[in-house]
């Protein structure tokens, strides 16, 4: 037996004579309630895929680590905190570890991965990237969706082979928004170009900020010279009005109040509305996006993440150039009907909501559509007529109660999983 699949059954644990089967090549255990793999499955000399998908492992076995012929491992949506390390993995190509708690991703966990061409981290908690990340000179795929990354050190411009990097819904502030809408190539290129840039000193920072008498500190330095008005983790309530009065006449292009206590809109965002592009309002308390929003249409991205939102206003089709918008964490139980009357849009994600369907002909109209998050949700039936929404690049469904597609097909990546449900369309 080379093939085991014991996927969407409700296992608790797997008894360690499994061991025995020396002989198995992939071994599926997907969507059961594990929270631990037996020692003994160092064992399996020949195994190359492990599909741990959807269990609630905290842990790996240390005798993972051990299993010189794996080539595929996915540990997507579980419970780990730490990345797995893997000396004796000298052959692992894919590493799939999205949709965990990870927090520290460090250089004894990267300096083994010598054959690695996809590292999947999307939905975690990471908040940096080391420099070692250029050991892995193989790397072709890199996704990072979704964590709390602020920088990217600049030795992954270095990598060769990097053709694909996923960063949105990250709060990247010293890599301008546009900058990464025009592809991986022109970050890597822009990454490389800074290398030998020496950092800004933190001794610095008296010397362009002001302190106001709201005791905010404002950067006036990025007001004047990165156009950015930034106000965030402050924990407040309310936008002292002093933020917006140190923005003078300069035009500001950016807009952070994030991780505060906002239960609304600063009225006077719409002060801004000539310039702003980029508007970030996550980690907040909102509970309703009001009008003024729709006031602000030079938006390009648009970032709502970890609110209290259930809805969307009509209005919001008056942002004609928004590319991107960010509703992870919040309250919907539907997919906003305004979403689908804004063409321009090319990235929405909106994990971890109560979204229960999608309408696939509505959302084919989205003709600039490349990325679509739709993780932890409650969607019971994917429509095969997704398949036809051709221009996705990723499609991300995991974490839904959904049996069809199985585990095993959503993990192959969206152009798979495309070809699919187009398979499954009634002729």
């Amino acid at each position: 037996m080379s093939d085991m699949d014991l996927s969407n059954n409700r296992l608790t644990a797997i008894p360690d004579s499994f061991s025995n089967l020396s002989n198995l090549v992939k071994f599926n255990l997907s969507n059961n309630k594990l929270r631990s793999l037996p020692p003994g499955i160092s064992a399996m000399k020949s195994l190359k895929l492990l599909d741990c998908t959807n269990n609630q492992l905290e842990r790996v076995p240390q005798e993972l680590a051990q299993m010189a012929s794996l080539e595929q491992l996915y540990l997507r949506h579980n419970k780990l905190r730490c990345l797995p390390e893997l000396p004796a993995c000298k052959l692992l190509k894919e590493l799939h570890v999205g949709n965990n708690q990870i927090e520290l991703l460090g250089p004894e966990h990267l300096k083994h991965l010598n054959a690695i061409s996809v590292l999947e981290l999307s939905e975690n908690k990471l908040k940096s990237l080391p420099d070692e990340i250029a050991l892995l000179q193989g790397l072709e795929r890199l996704e990072l969706t979704n964590n709390d990354i602020s920088s990217l050190p600049y030795a992954l411009g270095n990598l060769p082979k990097l053709k694909i990097v996923g960063l949105e819904g990250n709060p990247l502030r010293s890599i301008r928004r546009d900058l990464l809408t025009k592809g991986t190539q022109e970050l890597l290129k822009y990454l490389r170009s800074r290398e030998q840039e020496p950092e800004e000193k933190g001794k610095d920072a008296p010397q362009t900020a002001m302190t106001l008498p709201s005791q905010a500190k404002v950067n006036v330095h990025a007001i004047k010279t990165l156009k950015a008005l930034e106000y965030s983790e402050k924990q407040e309530a309310s936008i002292p009005d002093d933020v917006f009065d140190a923005v003078c006449n300069n035009p500001i292009t950016s807009v952070n109040f994030s991780k505060n206590q906002l239960t609304g809109i600063p009225a006077r965002i719409v002060e801004l509305k000539a310039t702003v592009s980029d508007l970030n309002l996550g980690f907040n308390k909102l509970t309703c996006v009001p009008l003024e929003i729709c006031m602000l249409q030079q938006l390009v991205h648009l970032d709502f993440r970890n609110n209290l939102l259930s809805s969307l206003p009509a209005e919001l089709e008056a942002l004609v150039k928004l590319r991107s918008v960010i509703l992870s964490f919040n309250r919907f139980k539907a997919f906003p009907d305004v979403l689908y009357q804004i063409t321009t849009l090319e990235t929405i994600l909106i994990s971890s909501n109560q979204v229960g369907t999608i309408d696939p002909l509505r959302l084919k109209q989205l003709s600039k559509l490349a990325t679509l998050d739709l993780q932890n949700n409650d969607i019971l039936q994917v429509p095969p007529e997704l398949g036809n929404c051709t221009s996705l690049r990723a499609l991300m469904l995991d974490g839904n109660p959904f049996r069809n597609p199985r585990a095993a097909i959503v993990a192959r990546g969206t152009d798979a999983l495309l070809e699919y449900l187009r398979s499954r369309i009634p002729t």
